[in-house]
């Protein structure tokens, strides 16, 4: 029934999706960007800034904060919420990922503690039902806690690592045969001196018949035309049924753009001798690769069918076959492309973020000059 903008000028946008009136400004929500925002419920929601804070609000009493939140120590980026232990999740530039528990939330703050810490982190993500935690880096490596339990900070050295290596397709599969995709470095901060191939972690703490809590996999996701160069994962979202993870990946010669949809492979418990690989490549798109340095970040929409994606001035509604079916209807053998189900313009600038509401067949797209447009089709 709301929908809140995040701008770079200090202010927070509250609009009427149907109507498309204006209900309110938070003009200096914070004091530095507002980056992104997250409803806790259908009246609390949560915002982070480039001012290391973040803010709990009350749609009931928007002139003040509920309360201001400090533990960061660089710029803000990702804000997640586990509605079953009501936890906030935060992650920054200054590698953290904090746990605040809003159960003891007063007017000075809530309880926290670091939870996770690497090098070059860009975004983190919970699945929906908060069994994994995903975090994208600017190195290009895409890292998964398994079997996740909140509540157990992770120092260095406490977590159980799986093995680091690339993910593959399904002709890397059929055609690697035993030797399997190079191994590659890690960006987690322990692990300076050498591969995590080479560091396969076994923990008396394993439970019988499956991984042990919050154990870590580092991955090198596989993006179409950059085997041999580096990349920057910008974006990072998952399906909403847990089924698949989509990123926006950028080169590091900022000439190539891509969207990537990669499959959860749920296999058996992992041992030390069998290097564990949770994704596949499925599915993947050239993007226009307009605006050079800024994010764009992309969603799917609430039944998972469809991705829209920001496109140049415009997005790109992009489905896995033209029927626009189920991923697990339509799972191809090898990679293959997205396909574009319909483009939408209406921006004089370059789109930088798009959202599908939760209850509504409605779009919300906003660019880089402050332009929000609402979308609604046609039948």
């Amino acid at each position: 029934s709301v929908l809140t903008v995040a701008c770079e000028q200090t202010e927070v946008l509250l609009l009427d999706p149907i109507s498309s009136k204006h209900i309110k400004t938070l003009s200096e929500a914070h004091e530095d960007c507002v980056n992104n925002i997250r409803f806790l419920d259908n009246r609390l929601f949560a915002t982070c800034s480039d001012d290391t804070t973040i803010a709990l609000w009350d749609l009931r009493k928007l002139n003040t904060k509920v309360c201001t939140l400090h533990g960061h120590t660089s710029w803000v980026k990702n804000i997640e919420y586990d509605t079953n232990t009501r936890l906030l999740v935060t992650s920054g530039f200054d590698g953290n990922v904090i746990i605040w528990d809003t159960n003891r939330c007063t007017e000075d703050g809530c309880p926290h503690k670091k939870f996770f810490h690497t090098r070059f982190l860009m975004r983190m993500r919970l699945t929906p039902d908060c069994s994994k935690m995903l975090i994208s880096t600017s190195s290009g490596y895409l890292l998964i806690l398994h079997d996740l339990d909140l509540n157990k900070s992770l120092e260095v050295g406490s977590y159980p690592i799986l093995r680091a290596r690339r993910t593959t397709s399904s002709s890397d599969i059929t055609s690697s045969g035993s030797s399997g995709p190079r191994a590659v470095g890690s960006p987690c901060h322990q692990s300076n001196s050498g591969p995590l191939s080479e560091k396969t972690v076994s923990r008396p703490s394993q439970r019988e018949g499956g991984s042990p809590r919050n154990s870590l996999e580092v991955l090198t996701p596989e993006v179409p035309g950059e085997r041999d160069r580096g990349n920057c994962i910008t974006s990072l979202q998952l399906h909403p049924k847990g089924w698949a993870t989509l990123l926006r990946c950028s080169s590091n010669t900022d000439d190539q753009e891509w969207t990537c949809v990669y499959e959860f492979q749920e296999g058996a418990p992992v041992r030390a001798v069998s290097p564990r690989c949770s994704l596949r490549l499925t599915h993947c798109i050239e993007e226009a690769n307009v605006g050079r340095g800024y994010i764009k970040e992309l969603c799917f929409s609430p039944d998972g069918r469809m991705i829209s994606s920001p496109h140049g001035f415009g997005i790109r509604l992009l489905g896995f076959d033209a029927h626009c079916s189920e991923l697990v209807d339509c799972l191809p053998r090898e990679a293959s492309p997205l396909r574009e189900i319909r483009s939408l313009y209406s921006h004089n600038d370059v789109v930088l973020t798009t959202k599908f509401s939760p209850t509504h067949c409605q779009i919300a797209s906003g660019c880089l000059s402050g332009r929000v447009s609402l979308y609604q089709p046609k039948f």
